[in-house]
């Protein structure tokens, strides 16, 4: 597919998430297959304000590319604002958040909030797109609430602002991220626009993305949580969709392999004491799936140092040897 004139060579891209999908995860999932990653959200009132931490978040390693940075705010000239100054990271894009459902981020009238005001996100996308020289997309959910499901309008509404792609959340803000998703709000906006969507919601396998792109016909399928001790899965969705190949997880040796790789990227970023302390989730998320998981979960809360996590992936692969903790 293509955003703007910017070439996707791949059929699964990596879902901004805030608190996760920092530098460290993206360069580990787009070494195994991720097709775009995107930033996590940053504030376009930190970055006008100078917020050295939202300027951290904007950091673009040359080998993520293509990759698009991602903006909340609801005001248009501080957006507009935002994405110049986000354009020192050199993203391909500019993504507009309109779907964080966050209780701290919608109560401002940010993320899904703006979905009650179309006209808004419109003006929100055509702001942007006149400030920077790269495509602008937006990430939608089905809507607010059940009550409030306006997918396809707002979709139209970015359209118009000039918005190059849409991505659609198939579930509306009060869901947050329980069950159902709902895949048919994603065709409907497909058959709306005449621009690219991109399908999220429940991708945690390649059939699953088989599956979104056949009952949704978006363009190209999103993965959020489905990635999450599991970076994989981006490989596995394109040996599926390209040659029909069920490629299975790979063994425990090398889920913890590519766990130390990312650390240790971490590490280089943010300095061992923080890297060490937010790798913990992810060292949870790796283990899943193993016989006695609770026992190594609760073993990767108390990791603070590269060798402590050297020493927990000996005893995860130790467990996995023998079937047990």
């Amino acid at each position: 597919m293509k955003i703007g004139q910017l070439d996707i060579q791949g059929k699964a891209a990596l879902a901004p998430m805030a608190g996760v999908a920092d530098r460290a995860f993206r360069r580990i999932c787009v070494e195994n297959g991720a097709a775009y990653v995107t930033s996590e959200m940053v504030s376009c009132k930190g970055l006008c304000f100078e917020d050295e931490k939202s300027r951290e978040l904007l950091f673009l390693d040359e080998r993520e590319h293509p990759a698009a940075v991602q903006l909340f705010g609801d005001d248009p000239d501080r957006m507009a604002r935002a994405a110049e100054l986000a354009m020192d990271s050199r993203p391909d894009v500019i993504d507009i958040n309109m779907g964080c459902p966050a209780p701290k981020i919608a109560g401002n009238g940010c993320g899904s909030a703006l979905m009650r005001r179309p006209e808004l996100c419109r003006q929100l996308v055509a702001a942007v797109c006149a400030a920077v020289p790269v495509p602008v997309t937006a990430k939608i959910r089905k809507g607010y609430s059940h009550e409030e499901t306006n997918a396809v309008e707002v979709a139209l509404a970015c359209e118009a602002g000039g918005a190059a792609a849409i991505t659609v959340h198939g579930r509306t803000r009060d869901q947050m991220y329980a069950p159902p998703v709902d895949w048919e709000i994603i065709r409907q906006v497909k058959q709306a626009v005449r621009i690219p969507v991109i399908g999220n919601g429940d991708v945690d396998s390649a059939r699953a993305a088989a599956a979104l792109y056949e009952q949704s016909g978006c363009d190209l399928v999103m993965v959020g949580r489905g990635a999450l001790g599991a970076p994989w899965i981006f490989s596995q969705i394109e040996a599926y969709l390209t040659h029909g190949v069920v490629l299975p997880d790979p063994p425990f040796s090398r889920r913890m392999s590519l766990l130390l790789r990312q650390a240790e990227l971490a590490v280089a970023f943010k300095g061992e004491r923080v890297a060490l302390r937010e790798m913990r989730k992810h060292a949870a998320w790796y283990v899943k799936g193993l016989r006695g998981a609770a026992a190594l979960r609760a073993a990767a809360g108390q990791v603070s140092t590269l060798d402590e996590l050297r020493d927990f992936c000996r005893r995860v692969i130790e467990a996995a040897e023998i079937g047990t903790v």
